[in-house]
């Protein structure tokens, strides 16, 4: 399970250190695609598989799961770590997400999302604002705390 939060910053040539608590979770090839909320996606390679095959069985026929399906596969790169436990995040996933120095790493179970430390900190005060509605959403689809 992937879990927590940290800060680190992106080298001038778009590298970035993997915390180790991270690393064992991914293993040694990973997927970095394009997320959702304006941040990306890093899964490991069978938690990507699983991902896969769930759009494979979207229909052909919908236009909304054509571009779902392009939004995340079009923008996939494979991730490797090199020596020092760093990630290099091409220029068009870094443009995407708005990833310039400060970024933060969050476990998300199955993912680890990279934010830009500015996006993250808004985004995290709007949702603090609103976590009471979000709870009562979540309970009307049977998650309870």
């Amino acid at each position: 399970m992937l879990n927590g939060e940290f800060n680190h910053s992106i080298d001038a040539k778009g590298r970035l250190i993997i915390p180790s608590k991270f690393r064992e979770s991914l293993g040694e090839h990973f997927v970095i695609t394009k997320g959702m909320d304006g941040c990306l996606f890093v899964y490991p390679d069978n938690e990507w598989s699983a991902f896969e095959e769930k759009l494979r069985n979207l229909p052909l026929t919908n236009k909304k799961a054509r571009d779902f399906k392009r939004f995340f596969l079009g923008s996939a790169v494979d991730g490797e770590l090199d020596k020092q436990g760093r990630v290099l995040i091409s220029s068009a996933l870094r443009a995407y997400a708005g990833l310039e120095k400060e970024v933060v790493l969050a476990g998300v179970l199955d993912k680890i999302e990279i934010w830009d430390k500015k996006a993250w900190d808004k985004h995290n005060a709007e949702v603090e604002m609103d976590i009471e509605d979000i709870a009562s959403d979540m309970e009307e689809l049977g998650l309870s705390i």
